[in-house]
């Protein structure tokens, strides 16, 4: 249809067109694109083979849909994606609040403009993009915000009685006519709020201020809650929750794979990042894990989740840090350290939500502690287990790196550390290059580099070693003497020696 050339009701009888319900739409186009095997949603992932079926199939029956899920599981995202199963263009009556469709008009304005005018009616073309309503469910929100109140200003301008409908300013909902309506967290929604959408769920109309009115309106309602909210903040009404056809559950990314792809696609990097910063798959694994870690950790709050935000703005921190440094230290290139996870604590305490155990702790000790808990589920990938050598030393790969460490010898790696320094303090380290080509041959220079750090921070959250927390950086040494250790009472830096209790060996 070329919507263009079509400017009155009479045009656009003689090109075809027939009315039909916007679920007939989704379902239609949705049909095509299966047939097709185009991908609805783009950029979804993880979700193949779980909840984009069960969504598919709720927009094959013409449902309602409530997604149900943590916070950062694509819930709105999902629902924006819906978009592009509508038509590109649709007529509507030039004019109308409703979007009323030219042959089908619902609104008294409609009616009375195609009972004046006839086929000389005036046509628009709405675009799908303009198709999309969304609200957020907050305590302050009304009956009149959402469906509609008398307008006593509209009265008097137009000089018509109270019980003339014409009064009525519409809400959100009416205005969504012919439109894909989304209400998150739905169980925010004041309980006397949610029962006014009982009509509209079921019957498809409307009523306001006691308006005999009936206005069949062709919504999609998608609504996204929170399991959470359910015992926090709020809950959905029985009766409504029964009128919502699908209740579909998401989740988090199930491998680190997904979770990776799903980071990679969102970090907000700029183009002088990019082009300044390299990041090795060892440290982006790690940033993954760190949310695996988080999942389950007894100090964060399983309920509440951890949102797939945690690990994009961890990645985005770990860059900036990478950067940062690279700009101190005047270098146009450099790589990602593991040091450089330091940056990434910020990410991680404004993300999770933790326990009271986790209260006690800190938010600052947990995230050290999930960040090394990580450290040491990645290092088994990279290097043998050092668990299996405890009763077999000399047959150890770490044996030389551990005397070394054990003869009194010290490192420190530091945040701010130049690339040249940062290499003679790892290659210092006996047996720690010999690892590293033994067991990764043929690697280049940077992730040679990156390995032998990793093999420090492994070999410290194995307990071969000990690493603690200094003001610049972190200090690796023998684990007796770190053991052994006590904060001496002559030192002024207190913040010195929190962290020292921070690497003090109590999370592992």
């Amino acid at each position: 249809m070329q919507h263009t050339s079509i400017k009155n009701v009479g045009d656009l009888k003689k090109s075809g067109y027939t009315p039909r319900s916007i679920r007939e739409e989704l379902r239609q186009n949705l049909i095509q694109k299966l047939q097709k095997k185009e991908s609805v949603f783009a950029g979804i992932w993880g979700y193949e083979e779980t909840v984009i079926p069960d969504l598919e199939r709720a927009i094959l029956a013409g449902h309602d849909i409530n997604l149900l899920g943590l916070r950062g599981q694509a819930k709105t995202r999902l629902a924006r994606l819906m978009v592009n199963l509508l038509d590109e263009y649709i007529p509507v009556i030039e004019g109308s609040e409703l979007n009323d469709d030219p042959l089908a008009p619902i609104s008294r304005f409609g009616k009375d403009i195609v009972a004046e005018r006839g086929d000389n009616t005036p046509v628009v073309w709405l675009h799908r993009d303009e198709r999309y309503t969304e609200k957020l469910a907050t305590p302050d929100v009304s009956i009149a915000d959402l469906i509609g109140d008398v307008d006593p200003i509209k009265a008097a301008s137009l000089k018509l009685p109270y019980s003339d409908e014409r009064v009525i300013h519409f809400g959100l909902i009416p205005r969504s006519h012919r439109c894909i309506f989304v209400i998150n967290e739905l169980p925010d929604l004041q309980a006397r709020i949610q029962v006014a959408l009982f009509n509209i769920l079921q019957e498809g109309d409307i009523q306001i201020r006691g308006f005999k009115i009936r206005m069949p309106l062709e919504i999609q309602f998608v609504f996204t809650a929170n399991p959470e909210d359910y015992t926090n903040r709020g809950s959905i009404v029985t009766p409504l929750k029964d009128r919502i056809d699908s209740q579909i559950i998401t989740h988090y990314p199930r491998t680190l794979d997904i979770g990776r792809r799903i980071t990679q696609q969102e970090a907000r990097l700029k183009d002088e990042q990019r082009t300044r910063v390299s990041a090795h798959d060892i440290t982006k694994d790690l940033i993954e894990q760190i949310a695996f870690e988080a999942r389950k950790s007894e100090y964060v709050d399983a309920k509440s989740g951890v949102s797939a935000r945690l690990t994009i703005s961890a990645y985005e921190n770990l860059v900036a840090a990478a950067e940062r440094r690279a700009i101190i230290n005047q270098e146009k290139t450099t790589n990602v350290r593991i040091a450089d996870f330091i940056g990434v604590v910020p990410a991680i305490t404004g993300k999770v939500e933790l326990v009271y155990e986790g209260e006690q702790e800190g938010p600052g000790i947990v995230a050290q502690n999930l960040i090394g808990k990580a450290l040491r589920t990645q290092f088994a990938n990279y290097f043998p287990d050092p668990d299996k050598f405890r009763k077999q030393k000399e047959k150890s790969p770490y044996k030389k790196i551990a005397d070394w460490f054990n003869d009194g010898n010290a490192v420190d790696v530091l945040h701010n550390m130049p690339q040249a320094d940062f290499e003679k303090v790892l290659k210092a380290v006996p047996g720690l290059a010999e690892l590293v080509q033994e067991l990764h041959p043929n690697q280049d220079v940077a992730s040679r580099l990156l390995l032998m750090e990793f093999a420090l921070h492994g070999l410290a959250e194995h307990s071969l070693i000990s690493k603690h927390n200094l003001t610049a950086g972190l200090q690796f040494k023998d684990l007796l003497s770190g053991m052994l250790s006590m904060p001496s009472g002559k030192r002024d830096d207190e913040d010195e020696d929190n962290d020292d209790e921070l690497s003090s060996g109590r999370f592992r």
